[in-house]
């Protein structure tokens, strides 16, 4: 199984493909960043995000994706642009006709680390170790991303034993 996990934003959104092999191991297949050009208007950012989601959903082909439910704290404009952002990568999916599930970022710490309020150093030093990287995976954006997508497999995981 392949999935593509998403970090949305609206000036760098984060990607990170991993799969599971038949023995229940997990891989990184890819993993990297989309940035924008700050000097577009937010509609032609968000176009750009589009584009370049389908074509990382064109050229892998998964099976599903994961993508980062909103977490708003005190910046309603970052939340609001980020929520378009979402709305757009949702959108390259359903296009797709690539299931797409959604979490929390306390759903995805619990699950790579184990706890919730996990620091961010430790769910990238457990992404590095679930998938046997030699480093941790840079930057921030496409670790979250990758994070996000080993969640939605153990979901799954988890889900299949309840079945």
């Amino acid at each position: 199984m392949l999935v593509m996990g998403i970090d949305p934003g609206t000036a760098t959104t984060g990607y990170g493909l991993v799969e599971e092999n038949k023995n229940g191991e997990l891989h990184a297949v890819a993993y990297g960043i989309v940035s924008t050009d700050p000097k577009l208007n937010a509609g032609e950012r968000l176009l750009e995000i589009n584009k370049k989601i389908n074509e990382l959903i064109l050229l892998h082909r998964p099976d599903s994706g994961a993508v980062e439910k909103l977490f708003f704290q005190k910046n309603v404009s970052t939340a609001i642009a980020v929520g378009q952002a979402r709305g757009v990568i949702l959108l390259s999916f359903a296009q797709a006709n690539t299931p797409v599930h959604e979490y929390t970022p306390n759903e995805v710490k619990q699950s790579v680390t184990g706890y919730g309020s996990a620091e961010k150093r430790q769910v990238q030093e457990m992404v590095r170790t679930i998938l046997n990287l030699p480093e941790l995976p840079k930057p921030d954006d496409a670790a979250d991303a990758l994070a996000i997508a080993i969640c939605h497999i153990h979901s799954i995981g988890f889900q299949k034993l309840l079945e």
